[in-house]
């Protein structure tokens, strides 16, 4: 199991970082295009794992304490509430974030480690309680955080870091995805009581992305095509959790 933990936590830190720079060497017509398809497609993963994996397998395997599972579920969204207000937690996907427009390159890092540090904790979390919530929470890590190094990357590059900075920077930030997910894995799995307990915070991050900062970036386009666009797009992020959740009911 640690295999797995360790190789998605690579891939949504490391991985997202070298797609979103990617992302920045095409032009910025098709950039912001494709990145808006991925924020929309996040947007559905999110939210289907959270409420169809994360919380249902929390309140399953912590015995049935379906209040005290959607406690820390609701301190979650008011704990991310505040580091967002803080600008420790805070989510832009282009240089022109408002949050970030006072905020320096240095404080820019520590958040997006701090961001990362909470995504290796999450998927270490997940995939000791079960496996296919694993698999369903990474992809959903991996989604929202390629558009989110997308936005990282051009922030930097708009506070005069260069490109190579800039990369370097971010992947640096990011590798603490790996180190979180491997001290949370070997922590929980000691502690294992407080897993389902985890995995409730870790949902309610996830919904808090979806809808506090996700959402809202797609209403920033409108038009029928962008409507029928992003609905399509949404559901084939909640359709490809609910793929493997079969997956896993027909093994």
């Amino acid at each position: 199991m640690i295999f797995w933990v360790i190789l998605f936590s690579i891939l949504g830190s490391v991985g997202a970082i070298i797609i979103a720079f990617f992302f920045l060497s095409i032009g910025k017509k098709y950039q912001h295009k494709l990145v808006n398809c991925l924020v929309s497609y996040a947007t559905g993963t999110l939210l289907a794992a959270a409420s169809l994996g994360m919380i249902p397998t929390a309140i399953q395997k912590s015995g049935g304490q379906v209040q005290m599972v959607m406690s820390f579920f609701l301190g979650g969204i008011l704990f991310f509430f505040i580091l967002e207000k803080l600008v420790i937690w805070r989510h832009c996907h282009d240089e022109t974030c408002e949050v970030t427009e006072t905020a320096t390159g240095q404080i820019i890092l520590i958040g997006d480690a701090f961001h990362n540090f909470v995504d290796g904790i999450v998927i270490a979390a997940a995939f000791l309680l079960d496996f296919f919530i694993g698999i369903t929470v990474s992809i959903s890590v991996i989604a929202h955080e390629i558009p989110q190094e997308v936005g990282d990357l051009a922030i930097l590059m708009d506070k005069n870091y260069s490109k190579k900075k800039a990369f370097i920077y971010n992947t640096l930030s990011g590798l603490s995805t790996i180190p979180a997910a491997i001290i949370s894995y070997f922590v929980l799995d000691l502690a294992s009581l407080s897993i389902p307990y985890v995995l409730a915070i870790s949902a309610s991050s996830f919904i808090y992305i979806a809808l506090s900062d996700l959402t809202p970036e797609l209403h920033k386009k409108v038009g029928f095509k962008y409507i029928i666009r992003q609905v399509l797009l949404i559901v084939a992020g909640i359709f490809t959790m609910v793929l493997i959740f079969v997956w896993k009911s027909l093994i």
